[in-house]
């Protein structure tokens, strides 16, 4: 073979891959999404930290079809989860994305927003949440950095939403409709939840976390009123924003508050003895053996519970 043979011989192997890997990123393999209810599809994040190795897949995602179009619950920690969701949702069907809800501010849950800019679909959430993207984004890019990589992060966008809900909202996909309610401060202060009309299935969204342990970015006080007005609202099946599918959510329910509450009691007991905010950490360990992740979120959870109840 003659110097320039291999030369053009080398150049075309060299694009014969770039070729491969360009066809590889645009197709990304899709998620699995499981059949809830009837036109009512999940994708169950892991329970997990955000970590390179799982690309920010931790929260669970939801997929809503009507008649004439379909709504997505959340998008991900990743613009690559949000494409393969996307990837999940066309190989579901071929009805157009009308909506994205997003639940609230948290990367695991509107990383993947970019992934969906062009759909042609609305971006809706809480009336609080595009100041809490402002406000947050910068920091979330930066922190998620180090735990994601460049790779993943740098494909992030944020993504506002042009449509606010600020008290209640109804989503019309034909056939079926998704009644969004704006709550006050619990999980943090720009949840949203969505109720399908068709099917009574609720995704709560962070406002409820099963195995999980709960995440405090709001108001303690708030999300026991918040627990409390869910369990009035008539529903099945419930989708926590982590964790699975409870085979009964008024025991889920009622598990997540008694977190809560032994929270609440530890922490005002120690603000009663004039103990330092630095002893919160020590708050609600009798229920360290009954969550996952006790270990990474209740120390930060007693503390932003002190800093709420201190004031009461």
């Amino acid at each position: 073979m003659t110097k320039a043979c291999f030369l053009l011989a080398a150049l075309l192997l060299a694009l014969a891959s770039c070729l491969a890997r360009s066809v590889l990123q645009a197709a990304p393999s899709p998620l699995r999404l499981e059949r809830l209810a009837d036109g009512v599809f999940v994708a169950f994040g892991s329970m997990a930290l955000m970590t390179r190795e799982n690309e920010g897949a931790i929260a669970n995602l939801g997929v809503v079809i009507g008649e004439d179009a379909v709504a997505v619950i959340d998008t991900g920690g990743s613009e690559r989860e949000g494409e393969r969701l996307l990837a999940a949702i066309h190989a579901l069907t071929a009805k157009p994305i009308r909506y994205i809800v997003n639940t609230h501010v948290h990367p695991d849950h509107v990383f993947g927003n970019a992934a969906f800019e062009g759909s042609g679909a609305i971006f809706v959430g809480h009336k609080n949440l595009p100041g809490a993207l402002a406000q947050r984004g910068p920091f979330y890019l930066k922190a998620f950095r180090r735990s994601l990589g460049d790779a993943l992060i740098n494909e992030v966008k944020i993504v506002a939403p042009s449509e606010l809900v600020e008290g209640s909202m109804r989503l019309d996909l034909g056939g079926r409709s998704l009644s969004l309610k704006a709550w006050p401060p619990a999980h943090t202060d720009n949840d949203l939840t969505a109720l399908d009309s068709a099917t009574g299935t609720l995704f709560a969204g962070d406002l409820l976390f099963v195995r999980h342990v709960p995440v405090l970015d709001g108001s303690i006080r708030g999300w026991l009123v918040a627990l409390d007005a869910i369990e009035q609202i008539p529903q099945a099946p419930v989708v926590p924003g982590h964790g699975p599918v409870p085979a009964d959510w008024h025991l889920a329910i009622a598990e997540q508050r008694e977190y809560f509450q032994r929270l609440t009691m530890d922490v005002r007991g120690l603000i009663s003895r004039g103990a330092p905010i630095d002893a919160a950490t020590d708050a609600a360990q009798a229920e360290k053996g009954r969550w996952e992740l006790f270990e990474d979120y209740n120390a930060r959870n007693a503390t932003a519970a002190f800093s709420e109840l201190e004031w009461e």
